[in-house]
């Protein structure tokens, strides 16, 4: 059987690949620091099963000082200048998306073909990760269908991701850190703590009250985590389930729904979400690096208060 194991070996290999890529770029005077980093990412996909909670705790504390004390740069990879990518648009023209519509088409493949299969009685993939497998295997796949397509050379895809994690630098790791944050937060159970704190100064007697807070917490926990994934836990366990849904007899599935989506409302307003707001500013190299949040502020506030109301509509 195929499991989650196999995503990490690939990830742990790529990010390898970048660490290893960036100490020969002599262009970058970070190179050093730049593959210590990624390489330490590559460790921890590869050997954080063995690490142990204080090996793992030191990888983290490693990256955080690489990162802190700015030892990261930005490459030079050998890869395709602007002009040369404007003239492959050109050459190719619609065959540009065939790689990326090649992702949805193995991940459907997976799930529907690949899942149910068996092997010796077991399943070839882990049911339980399948679509991740698939995705992962879409992957690859499209990486191989590009460079076939494109007649690119075989290094080309693993420059152009270090070009990519160079530009977005540490942020691409705060999704993954955040979401651990909030897996931390629940099991230390902060959750109880905010209901408890929640309860004894805000009067939750009425079902308007109570939706308010929920749907406000979980936008405004998600401010302040970057991820709304991380903040569901928290704010679920402390004011979602024992008040919406024990107290007033709500839905769970209407309330938990809706609470996500009034927690993605905050991931439209906060710079910790990088990956959202902070990225695509550093790939388009623009000058104000929140102009992403400052466009989105006036999307997320009217539909943070439209989610209350279908949430006190919809959920009782």
């Amino acid at each position: 059987m195929i499991k989650l194991g196999a995503v990490y070996l690939l990830a742990g290999l790529v990010f390898g690949a970048f660490s290893l890529l960036s100490a020969t770029d002599r262009n970058n005077p970070k190179r050093f620091g730049n593959a210590a980093f990624w390489g330490l990412v590559s460790l921890s996909f590869l050997a954080g099963d063995h690490l142990g909670d204080v090996g793992n705790g030191l990888l983290v504390v490693g990256l955080a000082l690489i990162a802190g004390f700015g030892w990261l740069g930005r490459g030079q990879p050998a890869t395709t200048s602007p002009e040369a990518r404007r003239v492959l648009a050109e050459r190719y023209g619609e065959k540009l998306f065939v790689p990326a519509l090649t992702v949805p088409v193995v991940v459907i493949f997976g799930v529907l073909v690949l899942k149910p299969l068996t092997v010796g009685g077991q399943p070839l993939l882990d049911p339980k990760q399948a679509t991740l497998l698939s995705l992962a295997l879409a992957a690859v796949v499209a990486t191989i269908v590009g460079l076939v397509l494109l007649r690119q050379p075989p290094l080309s895809p693993l420059q152009e991701g270090r070009r990519l994690m160079d530009t977005v630098g540490w942020a691409a790791l705060l999704p993954q850190a955040l979401a651990a944050l909030g897996a931390v937060f629940a099991i230390a159970g902060v959750g109880q703590v905010i209901g408890d704190l929640v309860t004894a100064w805000i009067p939750m007697d009425t079902r308007l009250a109570a939706v308010a807070v929920y749907c406000l917490g979980m936008a405004g926990f998600t401010v302040i985590m970057g991820n709304a994934f991380a903040a569901f836990p928290v704010l679920t366990a402390g004011v979602g389930l024992p008040i919406l849904i024990q107290r007033f007899g709500g839905d769970p599935a209407v309330v938990c729904a809706i609470g996500m989506l009034s927690g993605f409302c905050g991931t439209l307003m906060t710079p910790l979400a990088a990956n959202f707001n902070l990225v695509p500013p550093a790939l388009l190299e623009l000058d104000d690096r929140y102009s992403v949040i400052k466009a989105q502020i006036p999307t997320a506030i009217p539909l943070l208060i439209a989610n209350m109301g279908l949430m006190y509509a919809f959920a009782f």
